[in-house]
């Protein structure tokens, strides 16, 4: 990404990046147009590609939630990454962009059943003892 960015970037561009999962940012969407054609091309060289359904060119940020509210469209797109979905919003206070970060909900409601379910279990014994993690 370094070398690609030196060489061939002319606007912004970011990468963040946890073991094998990682998010990268570009100012313009030509320019990640390019830098995933040759990344798929560079990982085709040791035999292998990107995830088809984790892989995919999104607008996010200040830009695109302008964008979105010109076309009519509520909010830009979400995405996944370290257990927290990503979401454009704007400041209360001054109506200037921010990015929430929600928990992941499928993780949230599975976290939830195995509090009710712990819960449910334990709901006839002492107030004191329930108190008590288990």
């Amino acid at each position: 990404m370094q070398q690609w960015r030196t060489r061939h970037a002319v606007g912004d561009a970011i990468i963040v990046r946890y073991a094998d999962d990682s998010v990268l940012g570009f100012q313009f969407e030509g320019e990640a147009r390019r830098f995933l054609a040759s990344m798929r091309e560079r990982l085709a060289k040791f035999g292998l590609e990107l995830h088809p359904d984790k892989t995919r060119l999104i607008r996010f940020g200040r830009i695109a939630a302008q964008q979105c509210r010109e076309r009519g469209i509520r909010k830009p797109e979400t995405f996944d990454f370290l257990g927290f979905t990503h979401c454009c919003s704007k400041r209360r206070s001054n109506g200037a962009f921010k990015i929430v970060r929600l928990t992941i909900k499928k993780r949230m409601r599975a976290t939830l059943a195995v509090i009710r379910e712990t819960l449910m279990r334990r709901r006839h014994e002492p107030v004191p003892v329930v108190g008590v993690v288990a």
